[in-house]
């Protein structure tokens, strides 16, 4: 029998939406009161429920950046969210959390675009994040250098794959990672852009410690 999750949200990645996304620390730092314009004339919208401080994107992502405004920001750190889980909790069987967690889940489901899984698989998971891969490959015309099946960036819920590219100057990292707002209980599937001064050079393959350990300095902020 498949793993079951209670519900999964997502809205898939495209190409544009990538490019754009990977475009973003090059782009000239955007003045504080010019902001809401630049943001109006993107056709995007703030969003603090999803995610704190937080953007939806024209192309119906919800975008996070460390500095807030992710414009010209070389040196801080973004992610991108396309797709949201309510992981099954080991001990929670009588689903206490479920009343709080599923008009979250609501949320992500009723922005434009998004479609929605009840219940769901860890495999529907892994074919939202087999898809967004292959959106990214073709982006950057290569494939992932590693890929790890792992639960280290999460806080609750089963492990799943990430992938990790790398350009001269920042690594993209795509997988699981766990939803701060409702305490980790909802995962993120998420395209994380980090400089690659956050951390130390990308471990073999063959150390799977270490290699879990970069993620997280890469993705958790």
């Amino acid at each position: 029998m498949p793993d079951l999750v209670h519900a999964l949200a997502c809205r898939p990645l495209t190409a544009s939406a990538v490019a754009e996304f990977i475009g973003l620390p090059a782009e000239p730092k955007v003045p504080d009161e010019v902001v809401e314009e630049v943001v109006r004339q993107r056709g995007w919208s703030w969003e603090h429920y999803l995610v704190c401080d937080a953007l939806v994107t024209g192309h119906g992502h919800v975008l996070c950046s460390e500095s807030y405004v992710p414009f010209g920001h070389a040196g801080t750190r973004l992610f991108l969210v396309f797709g949201e889980v309510y992981p099954v909790e080991a001990h929670d069987d009588e689903m206490h959390n479920g009343p709080w967690l599923f008009p979250i889940m609501d949320a992500w489901q009723k922005q434009p675009g998004w479609n929605a899984t009840r219940p769901a698989t860890v495999e529907d998971c892994e074919g939202v994040l087999t898809r967004a891969a292959q959106v990214v490959t073709m982006c950057l015309g290569a494939a992932p250098e590693r890929m790890i099946v792992s639960d280290a960036a999460i806080v609750t819920g089963p492990a799943m794959t990430h992938r990790i590219w790398r350009t001269p100057t920042h690594a993209l990292i795509l997988g699981p990672h766990g939803n701060n707002g409702p305490y980790g209980y909802l995962t993120h599937l998420q395209l994380s852009y980090t400089p690659l001064a956050c951390g130390p050079d990308l471990p073999p393959e063959r150390d799977e410690d270490a290699l879990q350990r970069w993620i997280t300095t890469h993705v958790d902020w």
